[in-house]
């Protein structure tokens, strides 16, 4: 019991340095650089993509492309710890149905350069968005961004500010302002409580709140989990009722924080491969297939799942467990 106290203790006072040394900033990214493992593991064939940021940041990525002719093409922003390698179990099955998938790292994340901070990711994901708009095995008209947690955010501001047209944007368990998480964070902690103010001192500068409005006319997919708690629902309602034209909120009953699409969820990635399909402009021209990779950083599965490079059968199953999502 007195151990527990203490860790509380010590963790509040490491709550408070931080939010008096870094302005808040660094309290909503934990970033870990070492990748524990990469597609080509279990199959699944990718390019490993290097891009600058706009303020000239490193940037690292992987894009999967999609087996046989592209449907889309999805754009991931992932959430505040970890890396591009943990990450991509949330979005790993899209290839295999038909989705181009860039997955990326923002600054300070896996192999990407720089510290992570608020002005700096947004820069990232500007530049993750121009970046996948002019590859030449990528429809531009045919993308959608979609985000989880902080993702979720960036995700929104990026669509509501970048000026460049899209089929969706998605954000699964996304926050609606960064002080008010913040505030709701510092207040479940008893030795913090009484410090929830100094969230109020923190940049609204990007809150998908604010411009969620200006996402219209590109049709808008909240997702969120009544259960979750790390981020309350109440985001997601408040999201919605600010956002304006072509609008979906998907209430998973149950869920948790990112749960939608986990082990378990087929229904609703069944769900979620229609509602691409329903929002994506009609395809008079097909995406040219991309088979083989063509380079041994390459693994790859042609459209009825052989590897044409190894000659052997791609098991989606077990790829599920070995990315431990079964």
């Amino acid at each position: 019991m007195l151990k527990a106290a203490y860790k509380t203790l010590l963790f509040g006072l490491l709550l408070i340095v931080i939010i008096f040394a870094t302005g808040c900033s660094r309290l909503f990214y934990y970033p870990e650089k070492k990748l524990i493992r990469n597609p080509s593991d279990i199959g699944i064939c990718y390019e490993d993509v290097q891009f600058p940021s706009e303020d000239g940041t490193d940037l690292h990525g992987w894009f999967l492309p999609a087996a046989g002719h592209a449907k889309g093409t999805i754009l991931f922003f992932h959430g505040n710890a970890e890396n591009i390698s943990s990450h991509i179990g949330a979005v790993y099955w899209l290839p295999e149905n038909g989705f181009n998938v860039l997955i990326f790292d923002y600054r300070g994340f896996g192999n990407s350069a720089g510290e992570a901070h608020h002005q700096g990711v947004h820069l990232d994901a500007r530049a993750a968005l121009s970046y996948v708009r002019e590859r030449s095995d990528v429809d531009p008209k045919r993308l959608i961004l979609f985000g989880q947690s902080i993702g979720g955010a960036i995700a929104l501001y990026t669509a509501a500010t970048s000026g460049i047209k899209l089929s969706a944007v998605v954000g699964e368990s996304s926050f609606s302002s960064y002080p008010r998480i913040l505030r709701e964070k510092m207040s479940a902690i008893f030795l913090t409580w009484p410090f929830q103010w100094l969230a109020w001192t923190m940049t609204s500068r990007y809150d998908p709140v604010t411009v969620v409005q200006d996402i219209q006319p590109t049709p808008l997919l909240l997702i969120h989990g009544d259960k979750d708690n790390t981020v309350p629902i109440q985001h997601a309602y408040t999201l919605f009722e600010a956002a304006r034209g072509n609008k979906q909120l998907w209430v998973i009953e149950g869920g948790g924080h990112i749960s939608a699409f986990a082990p378990g969820r087929d229904d609703y990635r069944k769900r979620f491969l229609g509602y691409l399909e329903d929002v994506l402009p009609s395809q008079t021209e097909l995406t040219p297939q991309r088979a083989p990779c063509g380079t041994k950083t390459f693994d790859v599965y042609d459209v009825d799942g052989s590897n044409t490079e190894r000659g052997d059968e791609v098991d989606w199953n077990e790829m599920k467990k070995l990315w431990a999502m079964e």
